[in-house]
């Protein structure tokens, strides 16, 4: 259902994202790393901040499910972008960083946990990891495309569910789309302890 969504709409979602800016979070993230980490972007979307870390001088690996995005995001990026879903990941220890930002929100709530293990083994101990989801509680669909909201309980108790991680800070933040300034968003930031 969401995949097909991003299929259909792809080039516009590209020209609706694209230009977002995300400095802040990806400063936060980026200066708990060391210089050239490997960072895996999960969800890369318009590769907007797969670009941005790979600038920065950080090892980037990209993927989205949608082939079209995946397509729109390797041309705007130069880096080679995998089409693969969450199910699909099954890397071990391969990643310091790991940006998963507004895109495991599409995840229904029941497969979080498994899908969570699989990024979570994806990193070294002591790798860092930002997510981020719509604020609020429970699951819903909109046009064509399902989400997953969480408030901060929600996500300390995903948290401990998944175990294996720490919250290293989390916050609420106004979105950064002009087109929907009341929207929230939970950011949160882990660590996979060492």
């Amino acid at each position: 259902m969401t995949s097909e969504f991003y299929e259909r709409n792809a080039e516009d979602y590209f020209r609706a994202t694209v230009g977002i800016d995300m400095s802040e979070p990806r400063e936060r993230f980026a200066r708990l790393l060391s210089p050239g980490a490997r960072v895996l972007d999960a969800g890369c979307g318009s590769g907007r901040d797969a670009r941005a870390f790979h600038e920065r001088g950080f090892q980037v690996t990209a993927f989205d499910a949608s082939p079209r995005l995946a397509a729109l995001a390797r041309e705007h990026t130069g880096l080679p972008v995998e089409v693969r879903t969450f199910q699909e990941v099954a890397w071990c220890e391969a990643f310091e960083g790991l940006w998963a930002s507004a895109s495991l929100l599409h995840v229904p709530r029941a497969e979080l946990p498994s899908v969570m293990r699989r990024l979570r083994d994806a990193l070294v101990p002591g790798g860092i990891w930002h997510l981020s989801f719509k604020y609020g509680a429970g699951e819903r669909e909109v046009e064509g495309r399902r989400f997953t909201d969480l408030d901060e309980r929600a996500a300390e108790a995903l948290v401990a569910e998944i175990g294996g991680l720490e919250v290293v800070w989390m916050g609420v933040e106004p979105s950064r789309k002009p087109q929907v300034p009341d929207e929230r968003w939970l950011v949160v930031l882990l660590r996979r302890p060492a």
